[in-house]
C-alpha cells in the first residue's frame, strides 16, 4: 500500500512562489506515474500536471504551462510541484497521486479515477 504525503502549501500573494513536495512510502516510487490535482471550493479535481516514472515524460494543464513545473527525484521517493507567478485562481486543496498502471495518453493522464493513490492534501491559497 502506497503512502503520500504532501506539504508546502500556504498563503502567498499573487505573482508569489511556492514548492509542494509529495514523499511516498510503501510502494517502488521509481515505478510510479505521478500526478499532481487540485480541488477548489465548489469545483470538481481538476488535473494540474503529471510526470513519469523515468521523468522523461511531463504534462500540464494549459492554464499553468510555462508557470508550473512538476519534478521528481526518485533517489528520496518524492515528487515536486514548482509553482511561481502564482494567480488568486490557482487557490485550491493540491493533491498528488500514483498509479502504476496508466497509459501515458492526455485523456487518461487527466482523469483522476485514473490514480489509485492519493495523498490527504494540501492547501494554497492565493491573495490578490
Amino acid at each position: 500500500q502506497v503512502q503520500l504525503v504532501e506539504s508546502g502549501g500556504g498563503l502567498v500573494q499573487a505573482g508569489g512562489s511556492l514548492r509542494l513536495s509529495c514523499t511516498a512510502s510503501g510502494g517502488t516510487f521509481s515505478s510510479y506515474t505521478m500526478g499532481w490535482f487540485r480541488q477548489a471550493p465548489g469545483k470538481e479535481r481538476e488535473f494540474v500536471a503529471t510526470i513519469s516514472w523515468s521523468m522523461i515524460l511531463t504534462y500540464y494543464l494549459d492554464s499553468v504551462k510555462g508557470r508550473f513545473t512538476i519534478s521528481r527525484d526518485n533517489a528520496k521517493n518524492t515528487v515536486y510541484l514548482q509553482m511561481n507567478s502564482l494567480k488568486p485562481e490557482d487557490t485550491a486543496i493540491y493533491y498528488c497521486a500514483a498509479d502504476s498502471h496508466i497509459t501515458w495518453l492526455s485523456q487518461i493522464l487527466t482523469r483522476p479515477e485514473k490514480y489509485t493513490y492519493w495523498g490527504q492534501g494540501t492547501q494554497v491559497t492565493v491573495s490578490s
